[in-house]
């Protein structure tokens, strides 16, 4: 069983600036391995009050260098190398965090760089294992052009994780064969954004994709004020596949079944909450 703890499901300028939602990204836990995706603003915080020691995280994966995604980093480093006392971790990121450019910066410091175990660039078909568990970058379109997705191989199947993207066309054949496929929405039907994804594109890439379950985090202001549980619906009337509207500290249980948990298996969990 691997538990995805949502810690956060705020996207966007104006989402993280006021914290509507929190901007924590997604915790990964199977066993002993604890893996964090997209430690943006307030994941530090997030993780303590939910119990998750961030001393346990044995991997960040970061899509890009937009701060609702990076910017607490360099902490989850010190946490998982025990006050950059031992070499130990797995940061597997894109171009633009580890080097810059394109007008970016790099945001990790050599410093932590340094203190980790390893540490991997993440392109599109790269991939790297944390404590066995295999990451496979995917290819996004977005404003920070190295963006990429990413894809575990966990043992009770591949999961996908879009990050920020515009739909275009091939995306559906990086995440076919997922069981879940976790997308990054950040604006509701009908209103399309340059490098981003609305639900319709949403809809394309499910479509495409043909996951036993999907799950739509990482809102911005006018998805927030469309509602999510109702576009998930949307979506799963449009699809015909199971479509959850995640929210802030929701935890997904993935093994023989993907439910949420404290909830049992049932049409009810369409678009929960």
């Amino acid at each position: 069983m691997t538990r995805f703890v949502f810690l956060g499901t705020g996207g966007g300028r104006f989402v993280t600036i006021t914290q509507k939602r929190k901007t924590a990204g997604i915790r990964v836990i199977s066993g002993n391995l604890h893996v964090h995706v997209d430690p943006g603003p307030g994941a530090l915080l997030a993780s303590v009050q939910a119990g998750l020691s961030p001393r346990r995280v044995r991997g960040l994966l970061i899509s890009h260098c937009h701060v609702d995604h990076y910017t607490d980093a360099e902490v989850f480093i010190e946490a998982m190398t025990m006050g950059a006392t031992q070499k130990r971790g797995v940061l597997f990121a894109a171009k633009s965090v580890l080097e810059g450019g394109n007008g970016f910066r790099p945001v990790i410091s050599d410093y932590h760089r340094g203190v980790l175990e390893k540490v991997v660039l993440a392109t599109p078909g790269a991939e790297t294992t944390v404590d066995n568990v295999r990451v496979i970058a995917t290819k996004s379109v977005h404003g920070d052009p190295y963006t990429v997705g990413f894809r575990l191989v966990l043992p009770e199947g591949d999961v996908g994780y879009t990050s920020d993207t515009e739909y275009f066309e091939g995306i559906g054949e990086y995440y076919k064969g997922v069981r879940l496929l976790i997308l990054c929405v950040l604006r509701p039907r009908g209103s399309k954004w340059p490098g981003h994804m609305s639900v319709d594109d949403a809809i394309k890439i499910i479509q495409e994709s043909g996951p036993e379950v999907a799950v739509l985090t990482h809102f911005g202001m006018k998805m927030l004020r469309a509602g999510p549980s109702a576009e998930a619906k949307y979506v799963e009337k449009a699809t015909g596949v199971r479509t959850i509207a995640a929210y802030d500290g929701m935890i997904l249980e993935f093994g023989r079944e993907i439910t949420l948990e404290g909830v049992q298996k049932q049409k009810g969990l369409m678009g929960f909450m």
